[in-house]
């Protein structure tokens, strides 16, 4: 059976290519690229001349059968990302379903991502974290994911475009608070790589005051322990719940507004939330 190589390739600097990744990529006669575009110049810089393949999120479905067809000649092929891990918040994973349900090998050649860079070097807790892409840019999944990075018990991982960073700090600023940790990791290992690490009110002031360019890559430090939440905190939840419930709010509405206003982890605001609603009127209800 035929093979497909996963190789991959830098996410700015090209000598951050390994020595099997540029042996792979010469033995194959075909190089499946998101942007052929953007791929040609690591192949002419490699003095490579396997031929190029479009493979993106318009075209998979119709590219996979084709594909299949080469492997069953015998042909390997590569699949390589515009920069990084192929597969991460990139096409591929329907090629390597149908690819492995056919019989057919897939093969990694790790190498570079932009994931495990800002990881590493943002000085935040590595040995476990969730990587959780792009996150949508409004709506509910968005609303579910900002509570999801609010609550996390782990460093989360996240891809932002430079235009939204600001408004994703600020919404994390919102249901965090100011003293939750992160790093920004922008444009690495290319010549204007900045790592700039903080609180997210820091981070927050630090790119509002200056244009945000290049790819970038956010990391939030787990939620704080809530095994010492004091009596007063829970007290101060339990009554700003009574009061946004007795005014209307929707539980979930309130119990964004009670993390925000109070500093307090999402999933505890929640919690409290959920029991004042199960309770009835605030006249029956006593600060848990």
């Amino acid at each position: 059976m035929a093979t497909v190589y996963l190789v991959s390739t830098p996410i700015g600097n090209l000598g951050d290519l390994s020595p099997r990744a540029r042996e792979t990529l010469a033995q194959v006669p075909r190089i499946l690229a998101e942007d052929t575009r953007r791929t040609r110049p690591l192949l002419t810089h490699l003095g490579l001349s396997a031929a190029l393949v479009s493979l993106h999120a318009h075209n998979e479905a119709e590219r996979v059968e084709e594909i299949l067809g080469w492997l069953a000649d015998g042909e390997d092929v590569a699949l390589v990302s515009d920069a990084g891990t192929p597969l991460v918040s990139d096409p591929g994973e329907r090629l390597v379903e149908e690819v492995l349900a056919a019989g057919h090998q897939v093969v990694p050649v790790p190498g570079p991502s932009a994931i495990l860079a800002a990881l590493v070097a943002s000085g935040l807790p590595a040995g476990r974290f969730t990587f959780l892409g792009f996150l949508p840019r409004k709506g509910a999944q968005r609303r579910e994911l900002l509570d999801r990075l609010a609550s996390a018990p782990e460093t989360t991982v996240v891809f932002e475009s430079p235009e939204r960073l600001v408004s994703l700090l600020e919404e994390l600023l919102a249901v965090s608070g100011s003293s939750r940790r992160g790093s920004v990791a922008r444009e690495l290992t290319k010549l204007h790589e900045e790592i700039v690490r903080g609180t997210l009110e820091e981070l927050l002031d630090h790119f509002r005051s200056r244009p945000v360019r290049g790819e970038v890559t956010l990391v939030l430090e787990a939620a704080p322990d809530e095994g010492g939440s004091s009596h007063v905190d829970r007290a101060a939840a339990a009554a700003l719940a009574d009061a946004l419930l007795e005014e209307g709010l929707s539980p979930s509405r309130a119990a964004r507004e009670v993390a925000r206003r109070l500093r307090v982890p999402r999933n505890r605001a929640y919690e409290v939330v959920q029991s004042r609603a199960r309770g009835g009127g605030s006249g029956d209800r006593r600060p848990s």
